[in-house]
């Protein structure tokens, strides 16, 4: 190609793209120069006001089983060691202490959880309910009921998240099948192998459309 394409003789010419190109970043400038400054590019957002907590102990106050509970733990300590250590509420079981065998199931607004996997701060506000809680009017719970009915337990350490995990699952469901309370109950471990035992109190449980004392059945 001629070298002296593109140019001219006072030097190199300028194309119109090159000109086009030097016009828009132009105006940009002239208009970014131009334009007022809103008040939230005057004054910068004050940042969010965070408070601190711990590392010492914090006063907390949990909802267990209706009763308000106080205590002061420090901000990293789990509801599980909260309710046994410091509330005195030892029915939920350390077992795993990793979110893997349901020893510790309590509910938490109706919902099973492992309380090794929540902070007691996280829990406040909320209603808990532990195997203490599950009583009708003075008397034993149906589904506590149908596990000493039908003998489904041995060490015990396993049974109050079981009974926990299985009220929440009829709390649902009334009317749930034995196939859907298994299901419900998948979290749950029993090293002893009673598991034959749960299904005969799972299954007279759905005959009763879990609802109905044992001792009352015909």
């Amino acid at each position: 190609m001629d070298d002296t394409q593109g140019r001219n003789k006072n030097g190199p010419r300028l194309s119109r793209r090159d000109f086009l190109k030097g016009s828009g970043a132009a105006a940009a400038a002239s208009a970014l120069a131009q334009a007022p400054l809103t008040a939230a590019d005057a004054v910068p957002a004050p940042e969010p006001q965070v408070v601190g907590m711990g590392p010492g102990p914090v006063k907390l106050e949990l909802n267990v089983n209706d009763a308000p509970l106080t205590a002061s733990v420090e901000p990293r300590v789990t509801l599980l060691d909260t309710l046994r250590n410091y509330l005195d509420v030892t029915g939920c079981k350390r077992v795993c202490d990793r979110g893997t065998c349901g020893a510790c199931t309590v509910m938490v607004d109706g919902k099973p959880i492992y309380s090794c996997t929540m902070l007691a701060l996280d829990a406040q506000g909320k209603k808990i309910k532990t195997a203490e809680g599950l009583l009708q009017g003075g008397n034993l719970d149906p589904v506590p009921a149908a596990f000493a009915h039908h003998d489904a337990q041995q060490c015990g350490f396993c049974t109050p998240g079981f009974v926990v995990a299985m009220r929440a699952v009829l709390d649902r469901n009334p009317q749930a099948t034995a196939a859907e309370i298994e299901a419900g109950l998948s979290g749950n471990i029993c090293r002893c192998g009673t598991y034959e035992q749960m299904r005969q109190a799972v299954v007279s449980l759905c005959r009763n459309a879990g609802g109905k004392r044992e001792g009352k059945e015909g």
